[in-house]
């Protein structure tokens, strides 16, 4: 070897001589590594495990869907249990894994349009548990069939034949306005009723009528004819708070403008 001191020729060549390491110290085995036997027989376990688990879920009697209940949250409960039942369809019998909750939830919605929500509820070993909400009502609009009722964010969801007793009546102009066409009907109801949610409660007890001529222009008329010219939804706080204030000071008025908040003013009486 060229450049090699006489020393590394030498260890070279006993190396050489010795010829090659045991069999045992070529292929020594990490101390951490388990034997070939029993990683087999490890792999064979997780098999039967996994292969046992995957039956017990979807082929067996065990975890199959065998009862259905429904559990009511606060607030209304006009729909009955049949036909929440009925609608959510269920697939008793089912294994409760395979259980589509989204596609349970959905058909609820499309079905009973009153369910405001539903949570869709696994209750293992073989139970299924639903818990509704149903829509409350904070006005009712007049129809070619009845009243329906609408919630706070302005959806129209049930029908009745009469007026329901304390519920404000809904009344949307019929006119072909710029503001109407830009915003829609749906949305204007929507504004609507997002005005209820900010009105001090002495006056959502005595409100009888919101009247609503554009997106712009609410009013609401109370019991006693007091009428309240609020403007459109924005800043509804403000403007809740400036007839509050009008009320304590101008007692025996009868109209009521908060449309712009920092200038309230009152008239009338």
């Amino acid at each position: 070897m060229a450049g090699a001191t006489t020393a590394e020729r030498g260890e070279a060549r006993r190396q050489s001589d010795a010829g090659p390491p045991p069999p045992g110290e070529r292929r020594r085995r990490p101390g951490w590594l388990p034997r070939p036997r029993v990683l087999i027989a490890w792999t064979a376990l997780l098999a039967v495990v996994g292969g046992f688990g995957a039956w017990a879920l979807y082929g067996s009697d065990w975890l199959r869907i065998s009862r259905v209940s429904v559990h009511r949250a606060e607030g209304p409960e006009k729909l009955t249990e049949e036909q929440i039942l009925q609608a959510a369809a269920v697939p008793v019998g089912s294994p409760m894994a395979s259980l589509d909750k989204g596609a349970v939830s959905g058909r609820l919605r499309a079905e009973l349009p009153r369910v405001d929500s539903v949570d869709v509820v696994r209750a293992w070993p073989d139970g299924v548990s639903l818990k509704v909400v149903e829509r409350s009502a904070v006005l009712q609009e007049a129809t070619a069939e009845g009243f329906a009722e609408v919630d706070d964010d302005g959806v129209a969801f049930a029908e009745n034949a009469e007026a329901l007793e304390g519920v404000p009546l809904l009344e949307l102009a019929e006119a072909d306005t710029p503001s109407w066409r830009r915003f829609g009907e749906e949305r204007v109801r929507a504004e609507a009723a997002s005005v209820l949610a900010a009105l001090p409660e002495e006056v959502r007890g005595e409100l009888r009528l919101v009247s609503v001529a554009s997106f712009d222009s609410i009013t609401l008329e109370l019991s006693d004819g007091r009428t309240v010219s609020w403007g459109s939804a924005e800043d509804s706080d403000a403007k809740a708070e400036a007839l509050r204030t009008l009320f304590q000071a101008a007692a025996d008025a009868r109209h009521f403008d908060v449309s712009a908040p920092s200038v309230p003013a009152a008239s009338g009486g």
